[in-house]
């Protein structure tokens, strides 16, 4: 075979280099040696992970800042397995990621049956699509798997590559691309029917969700809720598509009761509900049939047809939300809203019942970090009810400012993510917000944080509980169970792999360290104790 071929596995780089891909994280085996080399010789750089789970988390974080897809390389068996999470999550929280795992050849699986695992059965049931890369089909199975993880809504999808066909060599095939849809517009009765009833609406409340992030129409959106004057609400993954300061925006909802309480009373309210790009599965149960569609208008505008029943609409327009809001507003004068004030007390409202004056606590830390931290940072958090309450309190000026897993909400994302960030974002401020427990399920992590250079903080909260778990068991009258731990010294952790380490008690402390570690060459843990219970009334 003439060696100037490339392999099937170069055909897979090169197609998701062409993707935009520059980045893949991992841990290697002997089966994917070879899938790692031709990544590397694309111009895609292998990073090496401690756990493939955290390396996924950290491949989301560069596609939160660069767009293209995500990458994760797992070998067979164990290496597979340990990234189940990650790609669970990937596919709640839309994140395309293509996920390469290594396999033996069908011959020797048939007699070798050592970490052999069915790895397509696997990943079906949480993935967008699952192949085995073959060596003619490399190319197309390759543009088939970046079409399919960036089409919405976006999702992980799986390539099983097993050993001899990675290194097979194979003429270089005649490129066949899949060209993207054009964007899609509503048209007919349907249409005209939103639009008179747009042109009614005293009352309009929109709730904007992560589509609108994947199909580029935040300028648009702006310009339309701008125009109408609708107060608009935004699911914690689309926070800052409008900046969250703009007088519209009564900030993000899905997981906090304490918000629910003021803004779903504002929901029965509206005569009109604009969907726009909105996919519940952000959104705690309180927001299951949220408004009533026989006796309140409700427009939904959304990428995929709704089969999740969280609520229902009088129209249903599966379009692209930009085409669909311009062609709403063309020629619909703009027109006074609200004229009782309703959205600006309860805006008002949630103000007070998230103060930032505390002395110290949860809400003292995430304020003081607001107020230390430049006007561009970057931040994640990882799940608790320090990212609850984070939601409501960490105003966003741009999509994606601030990263969390809101659909999945799993533990152990905050760190590994934040190290993506920081990767693909040097040059920005980056802050990680994580409970004690979720850091120590990613501690292992620090050292990557350390080998890959950069200095992104990472602030834990420190209670030595699942605090919210806690709160729930407590709220049931159960004795407290299973959800305590021991208090350790997490700066010291930050110390033993190479970065800086501070543990603080107040918002003096607090303030230094942070600025101190902005200044840091390397990465900071800052281990904010509080009271536990601090949480109480506040989420």
């Amino acid at each position: 075979m003439d060696e100037t071929m490339p392999r099937a596995a170069d055909l897979l780089a090169r197609r998701l280099y062409e993707a935009g891909c520059r980045h893949a994280f991992g841990m290697p085996g002997g089966e994917v040696l070879t899938l790692v080399d031709a990544l590397e010789q694309a111009g895609i750089t292998f990073h090496l992970a401690k756990h493939e789970n955290a390396a996924g988390f950290m491949a989301e974080g560069v596609h939160h800042r660069d767009g293209a897809p995500a990458i994760l390389v797992a070998t067979l068996g164990p290496g597979a397995m340990n990234g189940i999470n990650v790609v669970a999550n990937t596919l709640q929280d839309r994140v395309p990621m293509i996920v390469l795992t290594g396999c033996v050849d069908a011959d020797e699986a048939l007699t070798y049956t050592h970490q052999i695992i069915d790895h397509e059965r696997v990943f079906d049931p949480i993935t967008k699509g699952t192949f085995r890369l073959t060596p003619g089909g490399a190319d197309i199975i390759a543009d088939k798997a970046v079409s399919l993880a960036t089409q919405a809504r976006p999702g992980p999808v799986h390539i099983d590559v097993p050993i001899s066909v990675a290194e097979t060599r194979v003429e270089s095939p005649k490129r066949r691309r899949l060209v993207p849809a054009a964007p899609v517009v509503p048209q007919g009765t349907g249409l005209e029917q939103a639009r008179r009833w747009l042109a009614a609406a005293q009352r309009p409340l929109a709730v904007i969700g992560l589509d609108v992030l994947y199909d580029g129409s935040a300028q648009v959106l702006r310009a339309f809720v701008e125009h109408f004057n609708i107060p608009f609400v935004t699911t914690y993954k689309a926070k800052g598509v409008v900046p969250e300061d703009h007088p519209l925006c009564l900030g993000g909802a899905g997981l906090s009761p304490l918000a629910d309480k003021h803004l779903l009373p504002l929901v029965e309210k509206a005569d009109l509900i604009l969907c726009l790009g909105y996919d519940p599965i952000e959104m705690r149960p309180g927001w299951r049939e949220a408004w009533d569609p026989d006796r309140q208008r409700v427009i939904d505008i959304s990428a995929a047809v709704n089969d999740h029943y969280m609520h229902q609409a009088g129209l249903n327009f599966v379009a692209d939300t930009g085409a669909t809001l311009e062609a709403l507003a063309k020629g619909n004068p703009a027109r006074k809203t609200w004229e009782g004030g309703e959205p600006q007390a309860v805006k008002d409202a949630l103000a007070q019942a998230f103060p930032r004056d505390d002395d110290w606590g949860p809400a003292a830390v995430i304020d003081e970090a607001h107020r230390v931290m430049p006007a561009n940072t970057l931040a994640t958090a990882d799940t608790g009810a320090h990212r609850i309450l984070l939601s409501q309190m960490w105003q966003c000026s741009e999509p994606r400012e601030l990263i969390q897993s809101s659909a999945l909400c799993t533990m152990g994302c905050g760190v590994p993510m934040a190290i993506g960030v920081k990767l693909a974002a040097p040059d920005r401020p980056v802050i990680c917000f994580t409970g004690d427990a979720g850091f120590l399920m990613t501690a292992g992590e620090l050292s990557t944080a350390s080998e890959m250079g950069g200095n992104p903080i990472f602030l834990v909260f420190v209670d030595a509980s699942l605090a919210l778990i806690e709160m729930k068991q407590r709220g049931r009258q159960m004795a407290n169970r299973g959800v305590d731990f021991g208090w350790h010294d997490l700066a010291a952790v930050g110390r033993a792999f190479g970065g800086c380490g501070h543990t603080v008690r107040n918002r003096a402390e607090l303030r230094a360290a942070l600025e101190q570690a902005m200044q840091a060459e390397t990465f900071t843990v800052i281990a904010a104790e509080i009271d536990r219970g601090g949480y109480d009334g506040r989420i």
